[in-house]
């Protein structure tokens, strides 16, 4: 049984993702934990002054979450009926990342599908920023789904590398197990920047032609700054379903002064994204 998080702030964005997952995962046995994380600036100072109106309030908000994911779980279970699908209710009270990451270990997470949309001029939309701290401090792969995005099909799949490091087969499981649902084809996009990591394209080929021996390569020689860009167009040109990627744990001195790629495509990707960790 596959183990999939779905983490919500009751958002449309957050509950569309959620119906992604159960369309995308129709013909599957899963186990669906539903998630919504509370934080202490819920609550404001003078609240915190009595224990026992803070206590009230706290727990209003806790029976809140609860019953408007039990409203979700009830929504969709009239509608798909699907004997295949479980559901759990887990409404926690912490950091939002520490909250996802516990959850995820306690139950054996598989998968953490949840929602994303872009940046507006200075201001980023909070859940959306989230989405891209699990991307980054998560040991789960994330499965984020754009603003509006619907379950159509995933015949495509793209999967988009620098190839700067070598990969093995326990990080490809989610993406195996994706082209499993759909029968989908997949187009290995090796980008070169201008410090030519492509030529390390090579030590992966033995790994491509082992385990994706259908695949289908592309090598599209562009700088870091335009990465996004290539990779945008050759999605519009080749019917991509899904833009997949490996994350790569930077250092903080990394993450304090460049904007990673993930980020970039995070926010601006109109396409479900997948992101694997790298081991």
């Amino acid at each position: 049984m596959k183990t999939i998080l779905l983490p919500t702030d009751f958002s449309i964005n957050s509950i569309n993702a959620i119906n992604y997952a159960i369309e995308l995962f129709k013909d599957v046995e899963c186990h669906f934990y539903i998630l919504n994380v509370q934080k202490a600036s819920a609550f404001i100072s003078d609240d915190m002054m009595v224990v026992s109106s803070s206590a009230t309030i706290y727990n209003t908000i806790i029976d809140a979450a609860k019953k408007s994911i039990s409203n979700i779980i009830s929504t969709i279970e009239k509608k798909h009926k699907n004997k295949k699908h479980h559901f759990t209710s887990v409404v926690d009270y912490d950091n939002f990342i520490d909250s996802i990451n516990q959850v995820s270990k306690k139950h054996s997470v598989d998968l953490i599908v949840m929602g994303t949309r872009g940046a507006s001029g200075l201001s980023k939309v909070i859940f959306g920023s989230n989405t891209v701290r699990v991307i980054q401090r998560c040991n789960m792969p994330v499965l984020a789904i754009p603003d509006g995005c619907k379950f159509d099909s995933i015949s495509k799949i793209v999967f988009a590398t620098s190839n700067s490091k070598q990969f093995n087969k326990n990080e490809f499981k989610p993406l195996k197990e994706i082209m499993a649902l759909g029968n989908s084809k997949l187009d290995i996009l090796h980008l070169a920047d201008q410090h030519h990591l492509a030529y390390n394209a090579y030590d992966n080929m033995d790994f491509f032609n082992t385990y994706y021996n259908d695949a289908k390569h592309e090598f599209i020689d562009t700088i870091s700054n335009d990465m996004f860009n290539a990779v945008y167009k050759y999605i519009e040109h080749n019917e991509i379903k899904i833009l997949a990627m490996m994350n790569k744990k930077h250092s903080f001195l990394e993450r304090l002064f460049i904007r990673h790629n993930v980020e970039t495509f995070a926010f601006n990707i109109d396409i479900p994204f997948l992101v694997m960790q790298h081991s």
